[in-house]
Order: C-alpha cells, then structure tokens, then sequence
C-alpha cells in the first residue's frame, strides 16, 4: 500500500488517495489495513510527526521522531546541534525573521562568497551560493521578505562557503547501533558540468570513491557516532535513516546538512547495492529485515559501522520536466515504458501518473530516475545511459555527465 502512489507503484501495490502531510488519514490508513511496518519516505512527514503518532497507535515505522527530524526541518536547530556538540561545519550566523537589516549588515561586512539557506524544508531548492555581495543580498531579500518559500524561508542561516568534493553518507540506525550504506555523490545542478540552478537531484552513483577507508572512519568517528551519541543524550534517540551531508576539505569531513530519511536519487543507488552479491544476486529480505530492525530498536549487537560492500557498482539518471525546476510543464504522455527491461536496470517512477486512458504522464519536476547496477561504474553508467535513451516525453531533459567526478572519460555532450 503506497500513499499517494503514482503510476509505478500501481504497478507493485496498491494506492491510496491520502496525502503525504495527512497525519490522521496515514495513521488511519495503516490501522485500517493493520500495517505491521510503515516506510516513511519523505521529510514533510517526519517533520509533522508521523512516525510519533504511528506509534501512539501501536504501528510500528520506519523513521525518526518529530524531535529528531527537526536535524533536517530546522537548519538552524542542526548547526547549533553541530556546534554543542563539537562536530565539524562551517562557521554560521542565524538571523530569524525580525532580523533582516542585520542579515544584510553581516553580508555587506563579509565581503565573501557565503551560502544561504532557508531553515525550513524547502524541497531541496533553499540553498543559494552566493558569490558575490549582491547574489548574497538578493537571496535574503528573496528568501525574508519576498517570502519565496513560505515560513521556511523567513529565518536564513549564512554560512560560509567550504571548497571541496561533496559525499552523501547514509546510515541506519535503530537508536543504539547503525549501518553505514556505501558512501554516494550526487549531482545537485539542473545541468551538464554542475551549471544552473540547484535541484532535488539529477542523479547519483555508489560507492563513491573519494571515501577511501581512512575518510569513511573518519564521518564514522566524527560525525555520525557523535551525532547518534548526542541526540539520544537529549532525549530524542534516532531511528531511521540518516544522510550526512559531507563536504571533504582537504581530506577532512565537515558537515553540510543533515537529512533525516534516504536521499532522492542517492536511494536509487543505495537500495540494490544492499544485500547483493557480487554474482548480481538480490536479497530482498535482508533489506526488509534492516527496515525492521530499526523500527523497532533492535538491529544486531554486530551492526557493521562498515559500508556494506556487495562488489558492485549502481548509477541514476534522472529525467526532469521540460520547466524543471523553476516551472515544470506537467502531463505529457511518456513513451517507451513498455519496453522490456534491459540487464541491469530499473525505472523508478517519480513525477507520474496514470490518465484515464491507461497512458502514463508527467506530474512532477523529477518525472523518472533510471537506475543501474553493474561489475564497475562503467558499466552501470552505461546500461543506465542506454536505458535513458529508450524513455521519451515532450520537453524532457536530463544530464549527460553522471558519475563524471569518478569516470570522467563517461562525460557525454548534450543531446537535444
């Protein structure tokens, strides 16, 4: 049962007509159904609450507290976390919403290039990094007074700017242990070479590797034990999944965000790299089980702090809407769906749904993600790619140079 669904997942289950942010009605939902696991994925969810009152009904979730989530819906809770307890982040200011003029005071004494961020979930699309005094400027009146995302955007943090290679870290913790999944990349811009604006995700590969074994100790030892250690010494033990954000200066790990739930594409990555073995052979229950576990607070006393490695590669593609991300043009029918599956591949379903017609249209900016598996990146990069070629739909748009920071020899010119 997947709620609200959209046409791939007709495809495995059943939907329900209920709105991610209907507390009432998922619970409902769940009891009626008498669900004995719930998966919740995205971030506007946890941060109402779900997964507390999923469980003041006796049904177990998979996700954290609405006090733990607030590490991803309050980016101003999240860098003073960070520097209570001593992990490293770029230094910051928070200005709230009675505090524009002094916002703009900071920025105009800074006179460098800053990152400014709305504090509230903004779908991935809140960040600006500004390079020059003006862009910095104009984000704040855009973001404080211009209200361009709501309430999220009325109190901005104003960071500096950290100049390395970004790492997607994720783990599943149960509260006490965890799991740490292959470190991932992905890539934020809506263009080929990181140009134009940022998105939800163009696409993602694992494992990533920048993180030698050294540097994944090391987002072990100082950020994610320590970020576990002192949410549950607050009272809000985490349970779930948690994406660290990873910004690597100079070889060291600094925190960029925290989110609190699976990465959108780096999931697309992460899910078939988990529990398969090198001769490509899947073991669904085994991830199933990891979900469980830590749902219910007792994943193994032997809970690996290593990435799980299965000696396979997984790179994702994702297609966008013509429009993407500013102003998506939706409901064009999308062709090549009904081709059989190609080796390796799995078309994930986004942004779609099915017309009284049968045909399947866009709904959404991110409409599709092509995901691949294989021996080397290389060639999951290239099933992923051929798998991408066969998918069309009016306006359609995606990048060409996933993966290029670890093969850039797969970097492929635009194709109009």
């Amino acid at each position: 049962m997947v709620a609200p669904g959209n046409a791939g997942t007709l495809e495995i289950g059943e939907n329900a007509s209920v709105a991610v942010d209907d507390v009432n009605g998922i619970v409902r939902l769940a009891s009626e159904t008498r669900a004995n696991l719930v998966f919740v994925g995205p971030e506007l969810p946890l941060s109402l609450g779900l997964v507390d009152a999923l469980a003041a009904a006796g049904v177990p979730a998979f996700g954290p507290s609405r006090a733990a989530a607030q590490l991803e819906s309050s980016k101003a809770f999240m860098k003073r976390f960070l520097k209570r307890h001593e992990i490293p982040t770029a230094a910051f200011e928070v200005f709230g919403p009675s505090h524009v003029a002094a916002a703009r005071e900071y920025i105009s004494r800074a006179a460098r290039p800053l990152v400014i961020k709305a504090d509230g979930l903004a779908a991935g699309k809140g960040v600006v990094v500004a390079q020059t005094t003006e862009e910095a400027l104009l984000a704040v009146d855009k973001m404080m007074v211009q209200g361009a995302f709501g309430d999220a955007g009325r109190t901005v943090i104003v960071e500096e700017v950290l100049l390395g290679e970004e790492v997607s870290f994720h783990v599943v913790s149960d509260g006490e242990r965890f799991v740490a999944l292959p470190p991932a990349q992905d890539h934020k811009r809506v263009f080929d070479g990181e140009r134009g604006p940022n998105t939800g995700g163009m696409g993602a590969y694992a494992p990533a590797p920048l993180v030698t074994d050294a540097l994944h100790d090391a987002i072990v030892r100082r950020v994610i034990e320590p970020t576990l250690a002192g949410l549950a010494r607050e009272g809000t033990p985490f349970r779930g999944a948690l994406f660290a954000g990873i910004m690597v200066v100079q070889g060291e790990p600094i925190v960029l965000e925290f989110n609190v739930r699976f990465g959108d594409p780096e999931a697309t990555v992460l899910v078939p790299l988990y529990g398969v073995s090198s001769g490509g052979v899947s073991s669904g229950a085994s991830w199933l089980e990891l979900l469980r576990g830590s749902a219910e607070g007792r994943l193994p006393e032997e809970a690996s702090r290593s990435a799980v490695h299965s000696g396979l590669a997984a790179l994702s593609v994702v297609i966008a809407a013509e429009g993407y991300p500013d102003a998506p043009v939706l409901g064009d029918a999308i062709a090549g769906l009904d081709l059989p599956a190609l080796p390796g591949t799995t078309i994930y379903h986004a942004g779609t749904k099915k017309r009284g017609d049968g045909a399947v249209v866009s709904s959404g900016g991110r409409v599709l993600t092509v995901g691949a598996v294989g021996e080397t990146l290389a060639l999951a990069a290239e099933r992923a790619y051929t798998a991408v070629d066969r998918l069309s739909f009016r306006g359609a748009h995606h990048r060409r140079d996933i993966g290029a920071r670890a093969l850039p020899a797969i970097l492929r010119p635009r194709v109009s």
